[in-house]
């Protein structure tokens, strides 16, 4: 079978899982799982393959005619290099993974098939985003996207708070994607085509002529997919969904396809040092504020939603320097662990049987009764925080150096003040990372808050999905200088500076964090006086929908003891809400639109109807009047003609004379 074919079937296979998933879940429920694991796992499958076969080397490039336009065609077309293959690899792992984890998370759901064909069909669309080389073709997989991570957020719709934070996530990044889609014809319009690899082709010899307007563009479309300020609000509202979505959406698909496509387009965004200059602000803002909201959670899926959205500014921020080899190389390692580090999370949960032990402040416990979460999430932090030599030390690296180069002019590729900004917010945020990340541990495994009762063991489906993400979260970074093929053939291994600065800054943050809890759980006595969390009786794997049930509970009481409170002082209440983002929306844009939608009701009501009632009313009365001259009477009649006659008569006379006259 020959390289394409196998390309084709990458994401054919997870889109027919889908369809006969959606078919088949009532009329047949024991084939639901098989479907929904089997197709995605082969996917991972091939995907494999395709990467042995393309080894890094020259690029898979195949296409057929979609349509015939008569003007800018639309092609099928695989564009397969380096990047496309070890993400596309990255995303049928992930899925896979996922997959296997929700058929113990959701075992009791009734909406599980619909949510499993979703997340198939999700994969799909990802990786065909990954392996097109069409910009339409690419887009289809993009909008895809957007309407399944709708339906996946909103998969409890039974709660105010799912339906809501579905509503946003699929507004928010609607309102990056007009623009973008603008932007994806305006460079079709300069290249002549919407062929990814005409679009390089034009880009290298010149044939831009409106590169900056394009880039900035396209700019607000990946601002909105992978959560970029200002355009991120909606990533830690997501946590309305299940958890397995939440690890798929952050690690290998949504917020993945902006990185991914910037990447894949990045000679286009070079043309201009502006847009360079305006994603490195855009990366050096994300990363750093929300490192410090996410230094102010109490709910631990919140502080890795903003952890997410800190690391997808690190990547970000390589390509604002030019370096997309070093942000794809962070995408596949942050994918690891932050998948792993949610899918702990989930199994916090399911062992609780309550999502108010989200809540940081009431957790108490879990190291010792969920061992397998516990210490996989130990070796994700530890890869989130950059401690050599877990994964996302080497990835975090890559980005810094590459940072580092354009700073210092070695690279010319982006303003040297584009490489300053990225290096100085990256080294803060690898500082707050690691104390966020600790507080994190301690809070949840160390903590004193009320401990819920216990569940007893985890299905098995979960504990291994995680130890089999602990290897990569653990080993990854050790293939660094086995990738340079992959990667432009760029080196991405640490330099002596960057390597003693971050880390020193990551177990400096540590340190002082630590150095705060021990002083703060000494002076507070222990959480026996707090509330104990709510008990949701838990019927086993049905904890998806407890999950849900339980968002609606009461916000736990400030917790003396946290360390985050006393590191950010006056900053924390702005950085636990977000830094008044999302009041700044309202304000600015929700509430004007609704005022118009009052005026236009009140117009449509009070004028439009006025005038359509006045119609109705006028003819209404017109019909009386026809109907009470219709007596039946003869008599009434000819009295009528004659009468009628008489005027007309006299009518006509006096025409006639003033016509004399």
């Amino acid at each position: 079978m020959t390289t394409t074919t196998l390309a084709v079937l990458v994401p054919l296979l997870p889109f027919l899982g889908a369809v006969a998933g959606l078919l088949l879940g009532r009329t047949a429920p024991g084939f639901v799982r098989p479907l929904a694991v089997l197709p995605v796992l082969a996917a991972a499958a091939l995907a494999v393959a395709v990467a042995v076969r393309q080894g890094g080397g020259k690029a898979i490039d195949a296409a057929t005619q979609l349509t015939p336009t008569g003007s800018v065609p639309i092609d099928l077309a695989l564009y397969i290099d380096g990047f496309a293959a070890l993400v596309a690899v990255l995303v049928g792992v992930v899925a896979t993974c996922v997959q296997v984890y929700s058929t113990g998370y959701l075992r009791e759901d009734p909406r599980y098939p619909s949510y499993a064909a979703l997340v198939s069909l999700f994969t799909s669309a990802m990786l065909l985003v990954v392996y097109s080389g069409d910009l339409m073709v690419l887009l289809v997989g993009w909008e895809i996207m957007g309407i399944c991570s709708y339906f996946l957020v909103g998969h409890y719709w039974e709660t105010p708070e799912a339906r809501a934070a579905s509503l946003k996530a699929f507004l928010v990044t609607k309102l990056g994607d007009v623009p973008f889609l603008i932007g994806l014809f305006a460079l079709a319009a300069d290249a002549g085509t919407f062929r990814i690899t005409g679009v390089l082709g034009a880009v290298a010899s010149g044939g831009l002529d409106h590169p900056t307007l394009i880039a900035l563009l396209l700019l607000a479309g990946v601002a909105g997919k992978s959560a970029q300020f200002p355009l991120h609000t909606w990533l830690p509202d997501a946590m309305a969904g299940p958890t397995p979505v939440s690890a798929l959406i952050h690690a290998a698909t949504m917020v993945a396809a902006g990185i991914y496509f910037t990447a894949r387009l990045l000679p286009v965004f070079a043309e201009s040092a502006a847009a360079m200059t305006v994603l490195a602000v855009m990366a050096a803002i994300t990363m750093v504020g929300s490192a410090l909201a996410a230094l102010a959670q109490d709910d631990i899926k919140r502080v890795l939603a903003y952890s997410t959205i800190g690391q997808l500014g690190y990547m970000a921020g390589a390509l604002a320097v030019g370096d997309r080899g070093a942000a794809v190389f962070h995408l596949l390692s942050h994918a690891a662990f932050k998948a792993l580090l949610f899918l702990a999370a989930g199994t916090v949960i399911h062992a609780a049987g309550t999502n108010s032990l989200t809540a940081m402040s009431r957790m108490s416990g879990l190291a010792k009764r969920v061992p397998d979460a516990y210490w996989t999430m130990t070796v994700a932090l530890l890869a989130l925080a950059a401690i050599p030599p877990f994964a996302g030390f080497f990835s975090k690296e890559a980005v810094l150096v590459a940072a580092e180069h354009t700073a210092l002019g070695d690279r010319t590729v982006a303003p040297a003040g584009a490489g300053w900004t990225v290096l100085v917010a990256g080294l803060l945020t690898a500082l707050l990372t690691s104390a966020y990340a600790l507080r994190l541990w301690l809070r949840t495994f160390r903590g004193r808050g009320a401990e819920a009762p216990n569940h007893g063991r985890q299905p098995l489906a979960m504990t291994t999905v995680l130890w089999v993400l602990a290897i990569p979260s653990l080993g990854f970074g050790l293939t660094v200088t086995y990738l340079d093929d992959w990667f432009d053939g760029n080196a991405l291994t640490p330099t002596l500076t960057t390597a003693v600065l971050g880390t020193g800054l990551a177990v400096a943050g540590a340190a002082v964090t630590y150095a705060v809890w021990r002083t703060l759980a000494a002076r507070t006595p222990a959480a026996a006086a707090q509330a104990p969390a709510p008990h949701v009786a838990h019927p086993d794997a049905d904890a998806g929908l407890v999950e849900a049930e339980a968002l609606t509970l009461p916000q736990p009481a400030e917790d003396p003891a946290d360390p985050g409170r006393a590191l950010l002082g006056p900053l924390h209440g702005p950085a636990a809400d977000g830094f008044h983002l999302d009041a700044v929306y309202r304000t600015a844009f929700v509430r004007p639109v609704l005022a118009a939608a009052s005026l236009v009701r009140f117009l449509d009501r009070e004028v439009v109807d006025t005038y359509v009632r006045a119609a109705g009313t006028s003819a209404k009365g017109l019909g009386w009047l026809v109907r009470r001259a219709q007596t039946g009477n003869v008599q009434t009649y000819l009295s009528a003609l004659l009468a009628g006659s008489v005027v007309l008569a006299i009518v006509a006379v006096a025409l006639a004379n003033a016509a004399g006259a």
